[in-house]
């Protein structure tokens, strides 16, 4: 699996968006300090969001390029760069 748990690997992960679409599998930790992925739809946490508002932001809708993908593993340490509702997290017919 490809473990996305810094702004290069993430980075890295755009890159293989286009050059490996048919990625498999993929684990998404906490990219580092003062970055984070952009708010998801109706974010849980109002006051994390606005502590948060001058973090560096990353699309994570930029997985759902990964058409194939069978196997997504969200890090705890994740939940420090996730909030809100993620519904393209949902969307691969072939997610085990």
């Amino acid at each position: 699996a490809f473990r996305v748990n810094s702004v290069v690997k993430y980075n890295a992960m755009r890159a293989m968006a286009t050059a490996l679409p048919n990625l498999q599998q993929l684990q998404i930790s906490h990219l580092g300090a003062a970055h984070k992925y952009i708010d998801g739809e109706d974010p849980a946490d109002e006051l994390w969001a606005t502590a948060t508002a001058n973090f560096i932001t990353h699309d994570i809708e930029i997985i759902s390029s990964f058409r194939k993908l069978r196997r997504l593993n969200i890090q705890a340490k994740a939940q420090l760069s996730l909030n809100g509702r993620y519904p393209v997290l949902f969307n691969f017919p072939l997610l085990q």
